[in-house]
């Protein structure tokens, strides 16, 4: 242990989740560069921006095509370490069998082996969403156990791979498929449809994809055809619609749906990304009181997913693969070199700055070192209130900096990202500036305690509000012309400001291209101590 940058005192580090804020030079649709933010401007100014990876390979999703999430950027902010997310997740547990040990397997395969068991996601090897190899080796696994029938259900896709490209899938699947039926083994494509017309809508952007998902996948209702191909090139010649864009089909023999799903059954959905698949799995699991549409019946089936894609909301309640095993966060670190600290946010993200944070897991790592304050969150849409309870946090998380009695407090503010996610660009700009009053309150109070604060974000939302045409780089327009809003998060980098007003003599800052994992590092290494070895390296260096 060195003297850190603190000459051996006690002084806090405090460490800032600006949630959803991310960097983009683009003006159009950005509500971060709209906002007026004095506090954000004179950061940019005066210290030293790191500009962090947040998505992708730097965060374990599989390729860098992959956005950022809230649960992944709070991993490696916690974690200092980068584990295998997603897709990686996924083929690793299929590869070792684990996936297939799993109770959660184990249910779905007993519970079908008097019923159906069905496939539902996206149907291609972009890599995005989802895998057809992890389809193919859930249906050869299910043929083992043996399972006497299995239903696919097949969103096509013509986003993350080519436009037209679904019958590059389909036939070499029917392949597939045709090389394991027998006589004891009855499996085929049931249903389908392009991925932009049904069955996976985020952010509960228009319920009447996922409604005509379920009218075609569990009821059987639909335009009727012999085959996929069948479907794909007559809807091809009718429509001239690329893949995700063409309408729902059903597979039927003799005029009746080859695969609804009845009581009795269980249902897969095999998507490793959630974003687009948290509203079927809601649909399939909701109770009597769901009120999106009518769903006319709701059978009694198993219901899995391939992953948690809610670990606030439990959504799914079940999953076949467990988040991955994060040890050595920097909590337990800190715990162990008897560090006191302090995690707090609203509702909204408190499960980030607590279990997300401590590589999820729930709990503290000591009753006596550390403090978690939950400030509740009001249940309103998060638009007609941007500025969520940014100033309740901010009230809370002063005192307890003037108090002196944590050496790390870390802090996550939602609104970039809960706000970003509406779509809705004027309050997406509004909360960006009560955001920024409150960075100044709280850096005042900083330098009050001789600290220093380290201002990131966990990925970007707010700094793209609009969908932007590639080729023109204007937003994109909606039939009434107004511009089409984009709530999805972007792949843009976020800041990583040190702001430090007495130790900057004790310290350089290291060159390179540094993620959300570096953070740890930098932090312990402030305090005077040593990152354990498996951290990603610190962003600066003690003279």
């Amino acid at each position: 242990m060195s003297n850190g940058i603190f000459g051996g005192e006690k002084r806090p580090v405090i460490t800032i989740v600006m949630d959803g804020i991310g960097i983009c030079n683009r003006e159009e649709g950005n509500a971060v560069k709209a906002a007026d933010t004095p506090t954000l401007d004179m950061l940019a100014e005066k210290y030293h921006c790191f500009s962090l990876k947040a998505h992708g390979t730097a965060v374990g999703l599989p390729s860098d095509d992959d956005m950022g999430n809230s649960e992944v950027g709070h991993n490696a902010l916690g974690a200092g370490q980068v584990f295998a997310q997603g897709a990686k997740l996924v083929s690793e547990a299929i590869e070792s069998g684990r996936m297939f040990e799993s109770d959660s397997w184990k249910n779905i395969v007993e519970n079908a082996k008097n019923g159906t068991l069905h496939f539902l996601g996206l149907f291609s090897d972009g890599n995005v969403h989802s895998h057809i190899d992890h389809l193919k080796a859930m249906i050869i696994r299910a043929k083992e156990e043996g399972l006497k029938k299995v239903r696919i259900h097949i969103l096509l896709d013509g986003r993350d791979v080519g436009e037209t490209s679904a019958l590059e899938y389909v036939c070499p699947f029917e392949e597939f498929l045709s090389s394991l039926r027998d006589d004891n083994f009855d499996v085929c494509i049931a249903s389908g449809g392009g991925r932009m017309v049904i069955t996976m809508d985020r952010y509960e952007a228009n319920w009447a994809m996922v409604e005509k998902g379920w009218q075609t996948h569990v009821l059987g209702e639909g335009r009727q055809f012999a085959s996929a191909q069948e479907a794909v090139e007559t809807y091809r010649k009718e429509t001239g619609a690329i893949d995700q864009d063409l309408p729902p089909f059903v597979i039927a023999r003799d005029g009746k749906p080859v695969g609804t799903v009845e009581d009795g059954d269980s249902v897969v959905f095999f998507n490793f990304r959630g974003d687009r698949a948290i509203e079927i799995s809601k649909t399939f699991e909701a109770g009597a009181d769901f009120d999106k549409f009518d769903r006319v019946r709701v059978p009694n089936v198993v219901y899995a997913d391939m992953l948690e894609y809610d670990g606030d909301a439990h959504i799914p309640s079940r999953y076949l693969v467990s988040p991955p095993e994060i040890s050595n966060t920097m909590s337990e670190f800190l715990v162990n070199k008897g560090v006191s600290q302090l995690a707090i946010s609203e509702t909204q993200k408190y499960g980030h700055v607590t279990y997300f944070w401590n590589g999820n897991r729930s709990g503290k790592f000591s009753e006596t070192l550390e403090e978690y304050i939950e400030i509740p969150s009001d249940v309103v849409p998060f638009e007609q209130r941007p500025w969520m309870k940014c100033a309740e946090i901010t009230d809370v998380l002063i005192e307890k900096i003037k108090n002196g009695g944590f050496g790390l407090l870390r802090v996550n503010f939602p609104n970039g990202d809960m706000v970003g996610h509406t779509g809705s660009f004027i309050a997406a700009k509004i909360s960006v500036e009560a955001l920024d009053v409150c960075l100044a309150r709280i850096l005042k109070a900083v330098d009050e305690v001789n600290g220093v604060a380290i201002i990131t974000a966990d990925h970007g939302n707010a700094d793209e509000m609009y969908e932007i045409d590639k080729k023109t780089g204007k937003a994109k327009l909606n039939s009434d012309g107004s511009k089409k809003a984009k709530t999805s998060h972007t792949l843009n980098p976020v800041p990583c400001y040190i702001y430090d007003n007495f130790y900057a003599d004790k310290y350089t800052f290291e060159e390179g291209e540094f993620g959300l994992a570096n953070v740890a590092a930098t932090v312990v290494t402030m305090m005077g101590y040593e990152a354990p070895e498996m951290w990603e390296k610190s962003m600066i260096k003690i003279k």
